[in-house]
């Protein structure tokens, strides 16, 4: 009997966060159990608890995903970790519900850091919730949140960092994670191995591209739409003739003989030579990944930006023919 009523206790108060998003105007696509076990983690509540007694703990992905199981009986699986990421907590970040990373706001969205933390008006609002003047509260909430996301999203784009192509034109990548490398590489390494050359792509952390220049690549005889495959950078370079695809690495791996084999299948029909880079941040980081790097690729290292390494001794930063 006691875990009936501790289940319908739970249920309650899933089916009382869903009248909140439904109140606060959240998308259908978030108004389901996900979205209320979400919300309910981020304030802290678990089925006994009063909405009074809200709290704002900083909160990652997983110990949401625990809180989900440990307090109302719902088990997810890991592998749903990411949807509970892209379906969830990313729309109540755009719906300034809820803040990224208040600790560190440089940190990715993507790092296996990431916390999230309840918004101070909302959790303010929240605690309200059943009480009298409730609804008047809510309908004053709603008529200042458009105000609260510009102020939000202003503060993300402030925290962008600023990459200037040769064209003049500058774009903005988003803070943290391999952009803080692909910014070095656009700054060091293109001035001094690639001077004058035509950017052409840049990956972003959570956009998946920054720039493509995709009729300039088609132009090369390189047709493609599969940007989840391409390498972090590519650079035409004019006056050698080569097509310089560079991987950025922070926390996935380097140019190793898949990845060269996959990069030139997808670059096949380039009219232009293809000469592999990987990118790192330090030596410590190059030193993890020394055994998968393939031979035949370059390295280069941005503690260090006026030299690179060479993965064969026939011939120093070029294209093989094969």
């Amino acid at each position: 009997m006691a875990n009936k009523t501790s289940g319908q206790m739970a249920e309650k108060k899933i089916e009382e966060a869903l009248a909140i998003l439904d109140g606060l105007g959240l998308p259908r696509q978030q108004q389901n159990e996900r979205s209320a076990l979400t919300l309910l983690s981020l304030l802290g509540l678990g089925p006994k608890d009063q909405w009074g007694d809200a709290s704002d703990p900083l909160m990652g992905i997983t110990p949401m995903m625990d809180f989900f199981r440990e307090h109302y009986g719902k088990k997810y699986a890991p592998n749903t970790r990411e949807t509970v990421r892209r379906q969830t907590v990313h729309q109540f970040v755009q719906a300034a519900l809820i803040v990224a990373n208040p600790d560190k706001p440089t940190r990715p969205t993507n790092s296996p850091k990431a916390v999230y933390q309840i918004e101070p008006s909302v959790l303010k609002l929240l605690r309200g919730f059943k009480k009298p003047g409730w609804k008047s509260r809510l309908r004053q909430y709603l008529e200042t949140v458009d105000t609260l996301k510009k102020v939000y999203a202003r503060e993300r784009e402030m925290r962008r960092l600023p990459v200037n192509l040769a064209t003049g034109r500058k774009i903005r990548l988003s803070p943290g994670g391999q952009n803080i490398l692909v910014k070095k590489i656009m700054d060091d390494f293109c001035p001094l191995f690639t001077p004058g050359g035509d950017v052409i792509y840049i990956g972003d952390t959570q956009k998946k591209w920054a720039y493509f220049d995709s009729d300039a690549l088609a132009r090369l005889g390189v047709r493609t739409e599969e940007h989840g495959k391409m390498p972090d950078v590519v650079i035409h370079y004019r006056e050698k003739r080569w097509l310089v695809l560079i991987e950025a690495v922070t926390s996935h791996g380097p140019v190793n003989p898949k990845r060269r084999q996959e990069l030139k299948a997808l670059f096949t029909g380039s009219t232009e030579g293809l000469v592999f880079v990987t990118a790192f941040l330090d030596r410590k980081t190059m030193v993890k990944y020394l055994n998968d790097i393939s031979w035949e690729t370059e390295v280069w290292i941005a503690e260090s930006p006026t030299h690179m390494i060479h993965f064969n001794g026939e011939r120093f930063l070029g294209p093989y023919e094969e």
